[in-house]
């Protein structure tokens, strides 16, 4: 594919050299350990494995690159753990996969677990690269150690706000979300934008990520007659939430973030989601660099469609190995400063790094469901 041989051009150019196995191959190669966390069971676990399948195939396509690291065989392996979605045990897993001496992690999905257990790895000096967590707080915590390879929040927000206003015309618009740090998040800055844009807030409402009804919300929303219901959240709710808006016979739009821009959202919302508009950073997967043949391998694979975050946790991982290759050393301590310095030709794109350690550059694409599919509508923000 074009992207693994623009990553074997890394290769070519550069002498390798490093440190940091945990053990041995039977044929002498040292195994180098990547972590990967997301939730692997629940109702968001085929996002989770979504996330892990894209880390694997990055490791299994480096480790296709006979990788030679101060003059040793290296073959990557990893580690994957399944947080659940749950800050609490985001946390545990986090403290095994140290003790398990990886040198890099890929995760985690959520913001919610994603921002916890940065504080695990920022205090053992664990580069973390996370393909999908969005919200703000994650990179504003002075952790050297954080970097994520999508557009953040504020800039979602923004875009979201303003399509609300200025294209789709909302005036009146009502807000609900989950209250995690991603739905919360997404969702006060897409209040903001919102005021700033000219729109009015008629009512904020929240959930949780537990629940499946929303009768009692949407009721109170019905009454205020909104022109736009706003959901920051994830797809497991957003889907029958929508069969609710539709069935209390709510005419306005319905617009959400990344996390609802999914197949399972059409999947659980029905002939209900026709109309639902979401975004979700960065371009389509057909425009984006080495989208089409990834989609190609993925399938052949795994059997299946990619759900959402797969290309960014492939790039996450080939940026983080990039960087071992960069450095001379897989030691995370030594190969920190040139995962920070990064400038990557990624699958979803160019991959650079701000002194926070957000994407610059980030863009977003907003979608409709049109005819029981996601149709791409437009690209809005940074150019690479």
């Amino acid at each position: 594919m074009i992207f693994k041989r623009s990553f074997a051009i890394f290769v070519a150019a550069l002498i390798i050299a490093g440190c940091g196995a945990e053990s041995e191959t039977s044929d002498g190669k040292k195994i180098v350990n990547i972590g990967h966390v997301g939730p692997l069971t629940g109702p968001i676990a085929h996002l989770g494995k979504d996330n892990e399948r894209g880390a694997e195939l990055a490791v299994d396509e480096a480790n296709e690159l006979d990788l030679v690291i101060d003059g040793v065989p290296i073959q990557f392996r990893l580690l994957s753990e399944d947080d659940e979605a749950n800050p609490q045990k985001a946390t545990v897993v986090a403290q095994k996969l140290v003790d398990s001496d990886i040198v890099g992690v890929v995760g985690h999905l959520n913001s919610g677990t994603t921002i916890p257990a940065s504080t695990i790895y920022f205090d053992s000096g664990i580069p973390q690269v996370s393909p999908s967590a969005t919200a703000i707080t994650y990179t504003h915590q002075d952790y050297q150690t954080a970097h994520r390879v999508m557009a953040n929040d504020e800039q979602q927000g923004k875009v979201l706000g303003d399509y609300a206003v200025k294209t789709l015309g909302a005036k009146g618009i009502a807000i609900i979300d989950d209250r995690s740090a991603y739905g919360k998040g997404l969702a006060d800055e897409f209040e903001s934008a919102i005021k700033d844009a000219g729109g009015k807030i008629l009512t904020r409402e929240f959930t949780d990520i537990t629940k499946t009804d929303f009768t009692a919300i949407l009721t109170k929303i019905k009454g205020l007659n909104p022109d736009l219901i706003f959901y920051g959240g994830m797809d497991s709710q957003a889907g029958p939430m929508m069969k609710q808006i539709k069935n209390l016979g709510l005419t306005g739009f319905f617009l959400a973030g990344d996390g609802v821009q999914t197949k399972q959202f059409m999947v659980l919302s029905g002939a209900e989601g026709e109309g639902a508009y979401a975004s979700s950073p960065g371009l389509p997967l057909d425009q984006m660099a080495g989208g089409k043949e990834f989609r190609e391998k993925f399938k052949q694979i795994y059997r299946e469609d990619i759900q959402l975050y797969a290309p960014y946790a492939y790039d996450a991982t080939f940026v983080m190995i990039n960087a071992m290759m960069r450095a001379n050393s897989t030691d995370p301590a030594t190969y920190l400063p040139f995962l920070r310095n990064t400038d990557f030709p990624g699958v979803t794109g160019r991959i650079r790094f701000d002194e926070r350690g957000d994407l610059k550059g980030g863009n977003i694409s907003l979608y409709r469901v049109v005819n029981g599919t996601w149709q791409y509508v437009e690209t809005i923000g940074g150019a690479d």
